[in-house]
């Protein structure tokens, strides 16, 4: 069983809406209209840490790498959070992607670098290309 058929929903999706790539990425979602995901922006100054520090996490570890949240407080983290995120927005092709066991290792470098370097990768225009994720 792969993360996406694990995850329930609702999920929530913690995003960094300060990151300009994380913010185009996460409207295109939005766009979509994805039955049972919420999107809540952990840069925000009135962010509420006190919802997830009593489940051990922290709004430093949420500004590093994506998270995505199950009902039952089960926490997805880098590629696993996209395959999540990605398939109750109809894209099963890119929740596919990223919950293939044979990219895994590969994915979960190129999520780290992205995560790190994001918005420096948002000031070279990187942004511009996630605003078009694919059709259903």
């Amino acid at each position: 069983m792969n993360t996406a058929q694990k995850a329930c929903l609702p999920l929530t999706a913690y995003y960094d809406k300060s990151c300009p790539l994380c913010a185009t990425e996460m409207h295109a979602l939005r766009g979509l209209n994805p039955a049972g995901l919420r999107l809540e922006d952990c840069s925000a100054w009135n962010f509420d840490c006190r919802k997830i520090a009593c489940e051990g996490v922290t709004r430093e570890e949420l500004m590093a790498r994506f998270h995505a949240r199950s009902p039952g407080r089960c926490w997805l983290v880098g590629k696993d959070a996209f395959e999540a995120v990605y398939a109750p927005a109809g894209l099963k092709r890119a929740a596919r992607f990223w919950g293939s066991p044979r990219l895994r290792p590969l994915l979960e470098r190129i999520h780290s670098f992205i995560a790190r370097y994001r918005q420096v990768l948002s000031r070279l225009g990187l942004h511009r290309l996630v605003g078009r994720l694919p059709a259903r």
